[in-house]
């Protein structure tokens, strides 16, 4: 017995095949600006980044298309309302700069040279992000396209931020400044990406991080280790202290407090990251590590994807050069980073580790903590009703389940859901192979012609269910 036509589907996939070939053309001219946030030198191209989104986004129907300003670099804002008054607003973050890229980094080609091999699209930018941002423009045609609309079926809105690649430290100001225009329901993220070619997945939430610098003092300079040592106590071996102390035996984080208002993972996530294709072996190749090792009770996804972690980044103190130098170090410091998960506060964090210091130095050293802005986490319910839109987007794009995974890392994102209140769902269809921040980075075409399937449905599905959402 035949399937049922999708007469949705089919208007989507034609509208975007007969548009394919403008829509690589476009993006291939915006990957050829070398928007390199990170170095000086290229502030201007930057700059023409965000003015070439901007002109673009007008051409797409987008009636509003700005470039906001920022002490660094600029972002872009475009919005397109709904001719429906009662229609959900969402609000797509992606971001137009890119890492640093030359030739001989080791690139086959040259980075702000778009070409296509064997059905990918390389080039610096390509995945990581403007791929992923420009989908949003076809998709959102197509969505017309197949409806007979005139206006898309929620209130659309974009902001593409110009200094992610360098840490988004204007960001969070830049939210607050404009809260008013990007109010919005739900946030989409389309910066992430799926587990695999043949496994589409959505994130549904990535960790926050806070990070420290310990700086601790014994001497006043450095000091005859026959004259003074085992009498005064020494610095470094006070950090190597401090970084053993850190953990317990179980590798869970020693530090009182810490676990505050951790939220568990529910026997259903576990059971939906266990279902993944998990290859630890392979992972453990990718991570160029010899075994694995973390909080007990816990499989290796589940460590990385929705356990908090203490890190030491960097613990130094004392004479590095080569043969010896026979001394008591007048000072040492350590470098630490804690990955946050949902229900985790950053402040209360750096309340709990600025109280735990004191009592692992002895008498005799002296400290300073540093800590730099924080990142919180951001996690959106399995049964969010817009997560289940974006999901069903998906799987109606790619035909087949889509599973759910959690990222490691952290972004800008939770700043996003902190000050706006909205959800945040992540759209992304790159997968590990792209290379983002590699040499030769790369985006899959046929994937990322689904990512845009994937938004010319996903309007309708959250204005359809929004609406029944409580």
């Amino acid at each position: 017995m035949s399937q049922p036509v999708d007469t949705a589907v089919s208007a989507v996939r034609t509208y975007i095949a007969q548009h394919r070939v403008a829509f690589l053309d476009d993006l291939t001219e915006w990957l050829r600006i070398p928007s390199v946030s990170a170095q000086p030198d290229h502030a201007p191209d930057v700059r023409h980044s965000a003015d070439w989104l901007a002109a673009k986004l007008k051409e797409t129907g987008f009636p509003t298309a700005e470039v906001w300003p920022t002490p660094g670099a600029p972002a872009v804002y475009a919005e397109w309302p709904s001719a429906d008054p009662g229609a959900p607003t969402v609000l797509v973050y992606g971001h137009h700069d890119v890492q640093p890229a030359a030739r001989e980094d080791g690139w086959d080609s040259e980075p702000f040279e778009p070409v296509v091999r064997n059905g990918r699209l390389y080039a610096r930018g390509a995945a990581d992000d403007k791929g992923q941002v420009f989908f949003h423009t076809l998709g959102v045609r197509a969505h017309l396209a197949a409806t007979g609309r005139t206006t898309p079926a929620v209130h659309l809105k974009l902001l593409i931020e110009g200094e992610e690649e360098s840490g988004s430290p204007h960001f969070r100001a830049l939210v607050e400044e404009h809260a008013d225009r990007l109010t919005a329901d739900a946030v989409i993220v389309s910066d992430t990406g799926m587990w695999s070619e043949d496994t589409p997945t959505v994130c549904t939430g990535m960790r926050g991080l806070a990070e420290c610098e310990i700086r601790l003092y014994g001497p006043d300079q450095d000091i005859h280790s026959g004259s003074f040592g085992g009498a005064v106590p020494n610095p470094a071996t006070a950090a190597a202290r401090l970084v053993a102390a850190l953990h317990d035996e179980h590798a869970r984080v020693a530090i009182p407090g810490f676990y505050d208002g951790v939220v568990e993972l529910t026997d259903r996530e576990r059971e939906l990251f266990a279902e993944l294709p998990f290859d630890e072996e392979r992972w453990l190749r990718t991570a160029k590590s010899h075994g694995t090792r973390g909080e007990e009770g816990y499989s290796t996804l589940e460590r990385i994807w929705a356990r908090p972690t203490a890190e030491v980044n960097g613990i130094g103190g004392g004479y590095q050069g080569p043969g010896s130098k026979t001394i008591i170090p007048s000072s040492a410091m350590v470098k630490l980073s804690f990955r946050l998960v949902a229900g985790q506060d950053p402040e209360h964090v750096r309340e709990a580790v600025t109280a735990w210091v004191p009592g692992q130095l002895p008498d005799g050293i002296r400290h300073e903590i540093t800590f730099s802005p924080a990142t919180r986490p951001c996690l959106t319910p399995l049964d969010h009703p817009a997560l289940q839109s974006v999901v069903r987007a998906m799987g109606r794009a790619f035909g087949t389940p889509v599973r759910f995974t959690r990222e490691g890392g952290s972004g800008p994102a939770a700043d996003l859901q902190d000050v706006l209140g909205a959800p945040v769902l992540f759209l992304g269809i790159s997968v590990p192979s792209d290379g983002w921040h590699a040499p030769d980075e790369k985006v899959d075409l046929d994937l990322l012609l689904k990512g845009v399937e994937t938004s010319a449905y996903l309007w309708g599905d959250l204005a359809e269910h929004w609406r029944h959402a409580p």
